[in-house]
């Protein structure tokens, strides 16, 4: 090795820890983690306030690889400043049952804030973390007592910014004025194709501008002095920033840097060793981390200690002098709720005429939300149809960070992706709404809430060709079941006003996963019920000794309550079962399901006002809708497609 500077030598070990680990595994991304080394070196030791014994401390600053393919460059990291990732973790990368992943996963890999790998996510997490933090301290943070202060680091990609999520993500964060946010963008003009220039050629800095960022440039992203001083810049700005830094793909690697065959797979060892003599290192080593390296990098244990003991003593003095908001806010860190909290959930009567599931939903979470201040949320452009508004609460907007009340504009993909930010930040719980059909809009972050356990809550209005003359291209009709196939994601179908309220406290309660609240718009009735949804499914009623059993979510639940009185005028004995959620009841023991869904009952009927595929596993018959549906009065369509009294009945007798 040529003597270098330590600066130098512990950049240069991001890189090749990184590629040696991409070498091994025979798969992965060397190109970002090489190109991107000195941007991330420069945060992590120079500007991230984080404590790698303690990787949860609420008053660290976040970091965010939105790129996520680029992965080693964040275990490297976490392996050298001291993170509860070791050497040999480095070494199985990507293999069965490491926690270094080919993409970096939340809740797996201690000190990886988000899950990242599907471009625009991360950036827009980002988003979600920065509302949080300046709800959090708008609310909490008093004169001198800025107990609530970090910064949201990423470093964002080509492929990021091609992406339709960043680009929303990026409209409100500029919208609102969210300074917190500083994101240095690896700007190497490569993607998988090849060239930016094939499909990514408008320009990204004027676009940010115009979004209401602050955009800085670094010509030389090797430049450690040069980004810094544009972090400090950024830091300074009340508006994001984005820092647009010039960097070369896989930078080292002599025939390949500059080039897409540097993003996506192992560099090769004629060429890693190429690299690495380029560079001026050890050609032969593998997993090199020079002595004096790793102890510069494992000073972050030490400063970390530091950063949390500063802030705890902050926080101390801040509760002592205003021990309402301090013991408010501790309540929240420690993820609790105030004592008796479900006892302010509504109840409502039995009710014929009855109301909308989503009036109930917006009934609920006024009920709610004195008692739980940490509710916060809103609708995509919907909110007067969702149901979402928080009473007496202003907007969330760059003036009132205070506000409870979101207008996440029509934006349903970043809404989805800045939930999920919000709910990992932690200290509030929120909820974004748009209508059911337009959960495709926001699929991936769903998605990803469920694979990573945010406990973000969904909730979709206007749940089915019940919402009548909008037509086809607003009626769901296979988004309950597509949802029902994401795994650790809870869909609750509530059948009326109490049965919803008994929705959201299961949401609330449920932190290791999202919910999804899929609500009518049409006025269903108010039923005489025990409403036990967090059961899954319930009996309603038996009619006599069960012949048959007569089940359905939703809406439809008061249409089979219907038919079951028919049917046991004519002497049949019915069972009629309310199914709010498939996922509940699946997690209920063996005894219970039986004493719900008997064996030797085998006469069982479904009505589902969408995909009848699935309910076949608990039902003989299905009434569903297997097409699109119609433009009329929701009335009609119900008489058309069959969910009828008259239809039920019939059905129900040919089982």
């Amino acid at each position: 090795m040529t003597t270098q500077s330590l600066e130098t030598r512990a950049i240069n070990t991001l890189r090749f820890l990184s590629a040696d680990a991409v070498q091994k595994a025979n798969s992965g991304h060397p190109g970002l983690p090489m190109g991107g080394a000195a941007m991330a070196y420069t945060i992590w030791t120079r500007h991230l306030r984080h404590n790698p014994h303690n990787p949860k401390w609420f008053g660290r600053d976040r970091f965010i690889l939105s790129g996520g393919h680029g992965s080693m460059l964040l275990y490297s990291l976490l392996h050298l400043t001291g993170y509860e990732v070791s050497l040999d973790e480095i070494k199985n990368f990507r293999q069965w049952g490491s926690i270094t992943p080919g993409h970096p996963e939340y809740g797996l890999t201690p000190g990886v804030e988000v899950t990242t790998g599907p471009l625009g996510q991360g950036f827009a997490n980002g988003v979600g973390m920065a509302i949080a933090a300046s709800h959090l301290a708008a609310t909490f943070n008093q004169s001198g007592h800025n107990i609530i202060d970090p910064f949201i680091y990423a470093i964002v990609t080509d492929g990021d910014l091609m992406e339709g999520v960043a680009s929303e993500a990026a409209s409100m964060a500029g919208h609102m004025s969210l300074g917190r946010l500083i994101y240095l963008y690896d700007d190497n003009n490569i993607s998988i194709d090849g060239s930016t220039d094939l499909a990514f050629t408008e320009d990204r800095a004027v676009r940010f501008r115009a979004y209401g960022w602050q955009v800085l440039r670094v010509e030389d992203g090797n430049d450690v002095e040069a980004i810094d001083k544009a972090i400090k810049e950024a830091k300074a700005d009340p508006r994001p920033s984005l820092i647009m830094c010039k960097t070369i793909i896989g930078f080292g690697a002599p025939t390949r840097q500059g080039t897409q065959k540097a993003h996506g797979e192992p560099l090769g060892e004629e060429e890693l060793s190429a690299a690495k003599t380029n560079l001026g290192w050890d050609k032969e080593a593998k997993f090199f981390i020079p002595d004096d390296v790793l102890e510069f990098y494992r000073k972050a244990t030490e400063k970390g200690r530091e950063f949390e003991a500063d802030w705890n003593m902050r926080f101390e003095a801040y509760k002592r002098i205003h021990p309402a908001l301090g013991a408010e806010l501790q309540r929240r860190l420690d993820g609790k709720f105030p004592k008796g909290w479900e006892k302010s959930l509504p109840t409502f009567s039995a009710d014929p005429k009855g109301m909308s599931t989503r009036v109930a939903s917006g009934k609920t979470i006024n009920a709610l939300a004195n008692l739980l201040p940490e509710l916060i949320g809103g609708s995509a452009d919907l909110a007067p149809s969702n149901n979402t508004k928080i009473d007496g609460s202003p907007a969330f907007q760059k003036d009132s960070f205070a506000g409870r009340n979101f207008h996440f504009g029509v934006r349903e993909h970043a809404m989805g992706s800045v939930l999920n930010g919000m709910s990992v930040f932690g200290g509030v719980i929120p909820y974004g709404a748009t209508f059911l059909v337009f959960a495709d809009y926001m699929r991936a972050s769903i998605r990803l809430a469920a694979l990573s356990h945010y406990p973000s809550i969904f909730i979709f209005t206007h749940d089915s060709v019940g919402l009548g003359e909008d037509g086809p291209t607003h009626q769901p009709i296979e988004h309950l079941m597509s949802l029902r196939l994401i795994p650790n994601l809870v869909l609750i179908r509530p059948a009326d006003a109490n049965e919803t309220a008994q929705a959201w406290k299961v949401a609330i309660e449920r932190r290791d996963g999202p919910t999804v609240l899929s609500l009518t718009r049409q006025n269903v009735p108010i039923l005489e019920t025990s409403a036990q949804v967090d059961k899954g499914a319930y009996v309603l009623k038996d009619f006599g000794e069960p012949q048959m059993i007569l089940m359905a979510s939703g809406s439809e639940v008061g249409l089979i309550l219907e038919a079951a009185q028919k049917l046991a005028e004519e002497g049949k004995g019915v069972r009629v079962v309310s199914f709010p959620s498939w996922e509940l009841f699946e997690k209920q023991d063996e005894k219970y399901k039986e004493s719900v869904l008997p064996k030797n009952i085998q006469k069982r009927l479904a009505v589902e006002t969408g995909s009848s595929m699935g309910w076949e596993r608990y039902a003989k018959s299905v009434i569903g809708i297997d097409h699109y549906g119609a433009s009329a009065p929701y009335k009609t369509i119900f008489e058309h497609f069959g969910f009828t009294v008259e239809n039920v009945v019939k059905k129900a007798k040919e089982l």
